[in-house]
């Protein structure tokens, strides 16, 4: 391609265009004629194949009304940078040696969080953005009494801004990260399990970009939106579906105890696995042992808590439990039978604030609503996508 400039590969260079040109709504083609320039030239430059020449990068800035350095900039790792740690446990001398961790910007803030909190299975397959300096002389309390933790950074800084921080249950989530990089974004997605009420929480923290929630209303029956209004603090959100889902009872092939009901939780010859307080299948097991009329402590292994849908299934299927509430998707996977309960809204909550500062943010959402994803995501089992995008605004009170 005539003016490409091969003596600086574009893979030294961080490209932001694409997330830029969406940010604004413009097509590539409409972009390309307000640059004066081909479309094929913005695929080019947005697909890492062409280097733009010093006209064509200033033509783009102008475009998007920003300044060059906006859109391109040379990439450099090493950095050393200071941010929040979010963890119960400081890096030092019981992690064996430098904490690997993850870095993410939420708003102006910088956290950091270490790897090994993603689990025993991703802490061995996620990367990390960076290392501890010098634990654990470096951490320690602001002011404020946050701990703060100094990072030398293994990417760029410029890549780990793109990196959309997600707190949810939905294993699900994963999915979409991938299917975010082969529609050749750089960004990364880093879910972060946890139950809704936690993942509420950590959004009214600012600790992430992206708060998953599925909790049905005892009175109304409707979903999420009765929760928010009585948890979410002050801020404008959209709400957007993610998948609608069944949640129930996850027992052994074959059920061999012979489970069809929550009553028969309260028998001495089933052991239970729960979840954590605030957790949308906490709150349904809590709501259907009450209406069966039986106490908490009648149900042998209640206090025993797994941290996700996966765990409470892998439990099972290993034989340390015999039942546990669970969505269908996760009993399908490790071949467990299903007792469905009640059908069920995923809701993504986003702070509108975010939607228009995060340059990957729009990406992520066509990503959630593209064939390809919903197919494939379908395929799994227990998923329903057909409202899938469905996109609500809403104001906390």
């Amino acid at each position: 391609m005539r003016g490409q400039n091969r003596s600086n590969p574009a893979g030294t260079v961080e490209n932001r265009l694409r997330g830029l040109r969406l940010a604004k709504g413009l097509s590539q083609t409409a972009l390309a004629e307000m640059a004066g320039i081909t479309r094929q030239a913005i695929y080019a430059v947005e697909a890492n194949q062409y280097l733009p020449t010093t006209t064509v990068a200033l033509r783009l800035a102008g475009a998007l009304e920003c300044r060059v350095e906006d859109l391109f900039s040379l990439v450099s790792e090493g950095e050393v940078i200071e941010g929040d740690w979010i963890g119960s446990l400081a890096p030092g001398p019981a992690w064996g040696g430098p904490a690997r961790v993850k870095v993410a910007r939420i708003g102006e803030r910088v956290l950091v969080r270490p790897v090994a909190s993603l689990g025993d299975v991703l802490n061995f397959t996620v990367a990390a953005d960076g290392l501890v300096v010098h634990p654990p002389a470096t951490f320690r309390r602001s002011s404020g009494r946050k701990a703060r933790v100094q990072v030398q950074l293994l990417r760029d800084r410029r890549l780990l801004e793109a990196d959309i921080v997600v707190a949810g249950c939905d294993p699900a989530m994963f999915l979409v990260g991938e299917h975010l990089r082969r529609r050749q974004s750089k960004a990364s997605v880093v879910g972060w399990s946890m139950g809704s009420a936690a993942a509420i929480e950590a959004l009214n923290r600012r600790e992430v970009h992206v708060a998953g929630l599925h909790v049905v209303d005892a009175k109304s029956g409707e979903c999420n939106l009765p929760y928010l209004r009585r948890h979410l603090r002050n801020k404008e959100v959209a709400v957007v579906t993610f998948v609608a889902w069944e949640q129930g009872l996850m027992v052994r092939k074959g059920n061999p105890k012979r489970i069809r009901e929550v009553a028969d939780l309260a028998r001495t010859d089933v052991t239970v696995a729960n979840r954590e307080e605030g957790a949308g299948a906490r709150l349904l097991l809590d709501r259907e042992l009450a209406a069966a009329g039986i106490r908490v402590n009648q149900v042998k292994g209640y206090r025993r808590i797994a941290s996700s849908h996966l765990e409470v299934a892998r439990w099972i299927a290993e034989g340390h439990v015999d039942v546990g509430m669970g969505v269908q998707s996760a009993a399908r996977l490790l071949m467990l039978d299903f007792i469905p309960l009640q059908h069920e809204r995923y809701d993504l909550v986003i702070p509108s604030a975010y939607l228009g500062s995060h340059p990957s943010l729009s990406a992520f959402l066509e990503t959630i609503t593209s064939r390809a994803f919903r197919l494939e995501v379908e395929a799994m089992g227990g998923y329903d996508t057909r409202q899938t995008g469905t996109r609500l605004e809403w104001t906390s009170p």
